[in-house]
């Protein structure tokens, strides 16, 4: 009988090292920055705000001369809390305030039920060219990502979203995990 071999994280994970300023090294030549994006709501915009933020997003697309992948990260809201401050509220309050808030509680809890209530977090990865007619140092290579970063942060920016350099080792650590060991990964532990 043949023994099934078993590999740990470290073998199939695609990357070799993280960088202290959270780039991340998937091969020789070959990095990674990871961006957090805080978006706008677009649908409370008026239809002139919404041309002026689609006429930016075509500037950032137009930019954009380098590979970007777009991640959303969806993970199921813990309501907990909220549900314990309403029902310690509810105790030193009227008979009406009460029911209200007993209804309250109702409706969270079928819309966590539904799966309607999650927390959405984005993400723009980018990565350097890679050329093999001239090796790069790594130092070039970080250069190019982090200009490449601040072409994102201005184009964005002018759409209205709040961008975010994720540039500390623990908190690409701990954004990885998140995505690995989903299941296991409560938002509130997310150091961001």
């Amino acid at each position: 009988m043949k023994q099934e071999q078993l590999y740990s994280v470290q073998d199939w994970l695609p990357f070799q090292k993280i960088l202290d300023n959270g780039i991340i090294k998937i091969e020789e030549n070959l990095y990674v920055k990871i961006i957090q994006i805080n978006p706008i709501n677009f649908n409370l915009k008026s239809e002139l705000e919404k041309e002026a933020i689609l006429n930016s997003y075509k500037l950032f697309l137009k930019t954009c001369n380098f590979d970007i992948q777009i991640l959303i990260q969806s993970n199921k809201e813990d309501l907990s809390k909220h549900i314990s401050k309403i029902n310690s509220q509810k105790n030193i309050e009227k008979e009406n305030i009460k029911k209200i808030s007993e209804n309250y509680i109702g409706y969270i809890k079928k819309l966590n039920q539904n799966k309607k209530s999650s927390n959405k977090r984005f993400y723009i990865i980018i990565k350097n060219s890679k050329t093999h007619e001239n090796i790069k140092t790594e130092e070039m290579i970080i250069e190019e990502l982090n200009d490449n970063f601040y072409k994102i942060k201005e184009c964005l920016a002018r759409c209205g979203n709040v961008v975010k350099d994720i540039s500390k080792k623990q908190e690409i650590i701990s954004l990885l995990y998140s995505f690995i060991n989903k299941r296991m990964y409560n938002n509130d532990n997310i150091i961001m």
